[in-house]
């Protein structure tokens, strides 16, 4: 089988990034984006750090087993605080902050795709918790102001924007001074094989987007955010290998490239960062 190759160009992959994740929004595809899996959407979570309790007061819908790790966990967050959710998806770590910043807090979740801005916005009239609102946007483009944000996250979605460089620019822009990140996110220890690079389904599912650790905490540092710590670094297709064994094994067949000559690259990483006070 070829593999789907990459057109030249960040808009082609970003029109896939979003009708995949459309489809997976409708259920007209079950899972299959980032951290996909054949066990429940509850157990995949489980399996990436959230607790059985947070995950059980979540409204129906907003859990939809994807990302790469549990990130609120290490947020602290406090109430009163407005908190970014980036890629927010079916609104799981978006309400799971709301809970946590209570009702004198406020919680923006943003996302791309239309169909999981429905879907998030209708388990929000479920859910009763009014300091949390959903708006569509580009992640390049936050529809958020300036020095507004206490406290961002993201979930396993930077990797599938081409432009990482100017996500993390608007990031800077819509912290307050002082005000910190915690991402969890898909980094590569050295560059993949030009074919699984260039596969489609390989960058809609956070592996060919992601960028090189030393690329990336470069491009996070010169939007300004420092303080960068490493939380959380595990390998990310021996996780997949567990959770979808399937589908790493479609890849190998896809790309002609053995499982054994990616082994250690791909890892899921979670960290904080820091925008300064100066």
């Amino acid at each position: 089988m070829s593999a789907m190759k990459i057109v030249e160009g960040a808009e082609p992959i970003v029109g896939e990034v979003q009708k995949r994740y459309g489809r997976i929004a409708t259920g007209e595809l079950a899972g299959c984006g980032c951290g996909c899996g054949s066990s429940s959407e509850a157990e995949l979570s489980k399996q990436l750090g959230y607790g059985a309790a947070e995950l059980e007061a979540l409204p129906e819908g907003a859990n939809l087993g994807l990302g790469c790790g549990a990130p609120l966990a290490h947020l602290a967050l406090a109430p009163g605080e407005t908190v970014l959710d980036l890629g927010s998806g079916g609104g799981i770590d978006a309400f799971l902050a709301a809970q946590r910043v209570g009702p004198a807090g406020r919680v923006i979740g943003v996302d791309m795709t239309p169909e999981m801005i429905a879907r998030a916005r209708a388990a929000a009239e479920r859910s009763g918790l009014a300091q949390v609102e959903f708006r569509q946007g580009r992640l390049e483009a936050l529809p958020v102001e300036d020095g507004t944000v206490d406290a961002a996250t993201s979930n396993c979605v930077i990797n599938l924007v081409p432009d990482k460089g100017a996500v993390f620019r608007e990031v800077a822009r819509v912290l307050k001074p002082g005000g910190r990140l915690v991402v969890s996110d898909i980094l590569l220890e050295r560059p993949l094989p030009a074919a699984i690079a260039r596969d489609v389904l390989a960058y809609v599912g956070c592996v060919a987007g992601a960028e090189t650790r030393e690329r990336y905490f470069g491009l996070l540092a010169a939007a300004g955010l420092g303080e960068i710590e490493v939380l959380r670094d595990v390998d990310y297709l021996e996780s997949l290998l567990a959770a979808a064994p399937e589908e790493v094994e479609a890849l190998a067949e896809r790309t002609g490239v053995a499982i054994d000559e990616v082994r250690g690259v791909v890892r899921s990483v979670t960290y904080r960062a820091v925008k300064p006070r100066g």
